[in-house]
């Protein structure tokens, strides 16, 4: 009987630890990107540190690709960046008709600054400067047209029609701004960016500031937007602090992974933080501190917020 009893109590306690286990598929971007081989060491971290836990880091076309599979039901966890997960909640934009009520966040990473760099011949000191110059607004089809246009449309101006747009990526902008080809480039990346790097290095220019009023006004129709400051020094030249706007880049979960997981992955995540960050140097531009913050007011998911109640991140 006594050896009965132990043993119904050791099942309960492999039932009890392996409640939270689970499959769960973990997209990001393709096996080239930076966060690629991120993710396949958060994965195995999970695996080796969670009992009965199985995640699997798998390639996918980026943020809208990670949330339409989310929505299929194909992927649990994945990046994007705010603006495209509160969009694929309410199905608009690139989701148009189709909402996910059953997108949560799991943690928000760093932000993707605006960054409009401009030579000082040009004469330009405010984004309505802008207008009558020779400015790259990104590839076409890309996030930086949308947020050129967006900011632009705010103060009254098209891309189309009041300035001269160019669709070149980051690299051939810096090129052409370095060969006196283009008056600017609109840019939007983590900081240090190499593009802006060298512009700042190879010609007389300087960043165009994003007035926090400004960033205020674009938030009451674009909740993802976060004021941004990057720091005087990041750049060769960059003597002050320069105001922008920023998105930030977030892990986002589907609601139907169970409470206990989510808080064991949550947990497992930020207290490897170091390792994490010693394995990838690009995590250094998260901030722990501020995984709650600026997340579009899509609902954190409750295993996640668990963790971060006890940290005291959240009320």
């Amino acid at each position: 009987m006594k050896r009965f009893l132990i043993a119904l109590l050791t099942l309960a306690c492999l039932v009890s630890a392996t409640a939270y286990a689970a499959d769960i598929n973990f997209v990001t971007a393709g096996t080239q990107s930076t966060f690629y081989p991120i993710s396949v060491t958060i994965a195995e971290l999970w695996n080796t540190s969670i009992e009965g836990m199985n995640a699997t880091a798998t390639p996918s076309g980026g943020g809208v690709d990670n949330l339409n599979q989310a929505l299929d039901g194909e992927a649990q966890i994945g990046i994007a960046n705010a603006n495209l997960v509160y969009q694929s909640q309410e199905g608009i934009a690139s989701f148009d008709g189709e909402p996910n009520p059953n997108i949560r966040i799991f943690a928000g990473l760093y932000y993707n600054p605006n960054q409009v760099v401009v030579t000082k011949a040009s004469g330009i000191n405010t984004l309505a400067d802008l207008a009558g110059h020779h400015i790259s607004v990104g590839p076409s089809g890309s996030t930086t047209v949308d947020e050129s246009s967006v900011h632009l449309a705010a103060l009254g101006l098209s891309i189309d029609k009041d300035i001269q747009a160019e669709y070149m990526d980051t690299s051939s902008a810096a090129d052409a701004i370095s060969n006196k080809q283009l008056d600017g480039a609109w840019i939007m990346a983590g900081t240090p960016n190499s593009a802006v790097a060298q512009i700042m290095t190879t010609s007389e220019s300087k960043i165009v500031p994003i007035p926090a009023d400004v960033v205020e006004t674009l938030k009451a129709d674009y909740p993802w937007y976060a004021t941004y400051t990057i720091p005087a020094g990041t750049y060769d030249g960059q003597d002050e602090d320069v105001e922008t706007s920023a998105v930030k880049l977030t892990l986002f979960i589907t609601a139907d992974v169970d409470e206990e997981t989510v808080y064991q992955m949550t947990k497992t995540f930020w207290e490897n933080w170091d390792m994490l960050i010693d394995t990838h140097k690009a995590l250094a531009a998260a901030d722990p501190q501020k995984a709650c913050l600026d997340l579009a007011g899509v609902p954190i998911h409750e295993g996640a917020a668990r963790y971060y109640r006890e940290i005291g991140l959240i009320d």
